[in-house]
């Protein structure tokens, strides 16, 4: 054998090594989609790098499921397009289970129950959703709060239901008084009212809102992670991710805590 053909041969052999380590890696890396400014479900620290409620709950699941996770920022529209053309294996955001959404993606178990409610400035003589009559209401584009406004906009008189790309921004808008209450998820709100004055949940929506990770329709790991979150329940790892986040117990009889099937459509 020459040294031409020697070395040919060696340089065959260490690609196929090459593509056999990244396809094992590819395929022990659960890809996940997040939208970054979702406090305290997920959101971008000051290194750059996601964390929250739902960044550990995942992360744990993939590690039961023996693999590691890859977050990648996307706005909150975007994640259904991309667990649909399987860019991303998993999409978390606070993302509600319901028929409509399990038309074309699936969802593990939930893990969250949540209310949404109307919110507006402290000052503000906006206090129940019948102050509303005539006034402009902001949403973020793409969520169940912005179903529940539109759907709710004749009934109850909205002039107009306002989307926006982020939470943050349609708070600042009502800060500046270019749309009189947000209607989005309580928890969100709460935790951004840490930071953000002069804001109060004027009233709750009951919706029974669930949580669960979103993943393209019958998505091969759906199981493998859904088992994953049902021990995550058994052994109290849920429940002491809930605290961590939100500083409170689960609620006894909640989602977080009850090992509960997959939803079907």
């Amino acid at each position: 054998m020459n040294m031409t053909r020697r070395l040919m041969l060696a340089l065959t052999a260490a690609t196929a090594l090459a593509v056999g380590a990244s396809g094992t890696l590819a395929a022990d890396t659960l890809m996940v989609g997040a939208y970054p400014s979702n406090p305290p479900f997920e959101f971008k620290n000051q290194a750059g790098t996601f964390e929250g409620f739902e960044v550990d709950i995942v992360t744990e699941a993939a590690k039961r499921a023996g693999m590691t996770v890859e977050v990648a920022d996307y706005g909150f529209q975007a994640l259904f397009a991309a667990t649909s053309s399987k860019r991303i294996d998993v999409a978390i955001s606070s993302i509600t289970i319901t028929k409509e959404r399990l038309a074309s993606q699936s969802f593990t178990q939930p893990y969250y129950d949540s209310d949404m409610g109307m919110a507006a400035k402290e000052d503000s003589p906006i206090k129940t959703m019948a102050d509303l009559k005539g006034k402009i209401v902001g949403v973020l584009s793409g969520s169940t709060g912005e179903k529940w406004a539109k759907e709710n906009q004749q009934a109850m008189g909205f002039a107009e239901v306002k989307g926006y790309d982020t939470q943050q921004n349609s708070f600042l808008d009502l800060g500046a008084g270019r749309v009189d209450a947000v209607v989005t998820d309580i928890p969100g709100m709460e935790y951004l009212f840490v930071k953000m004055k002069g804001f109060a949940v004027r009233e709750r929506i009951k919706t029974g809102e669930q949580y669960g990770l979103m993943m393209g329709k019958d998505h091969p790991l759906l199981e493998k992670l859904n088992t994953a979150l049902t021990e995550m329940k058994k052994d109290g790892t849920m429940a002491a991710i809930h605290k961590k986040w939100f500083g409170s117990d689960a609620p006894a009889d909640s989602s977080t805590v009850k090992e509960m099937p997959i939803p079907k459509a």
